[in-house]
């Protein structure tokens, strides 16, 4: 199966490592796309973006990036569709879920 994972912060990039290895375990043939960290990346798959270019906290720095954040949520879409996944993933990331 393909899964696509999104995380928002550290401990998500955390978790969805975590639970990438055990789909690994269940499927073997498990191909991973995500917006996430370090942790996933050791796992395995393409990384599309990692979270910490993704993370502003605090209103000014959110208004301050909108534009961004915006664009970056349409790229996310974009490229789930074009991959087309089994299952999609939202782990911890507030923003998305």
């Amino acid at each position: 199966m393909k899964y696509y994972l999104i995380v928002g912060e550290a401990s998500g990039d955390l978790h969805a490592s975590n639970l990438m290895c055990a789909l690994i375990q269940e499927d073997p043939e498990a191909e991973f796309r995500f917006f996430g960290g370090d942790l996933m990346t050791a796992v395995g798959g393409t990384r599309v973006k990692h979270y910490k270019e993704l993370a502003y906290m605090g209103f000014i720095p959110v208004l301050l990036h909108l534009r961004t954040i915006f664009r970056n949520m349409k790229e996310c879409k974009q490229d789930i569709v074009r991959w087309a996944p089994d299952v999609v993933i939202l782990v911890d990331y507030p923003a998305l879920t």
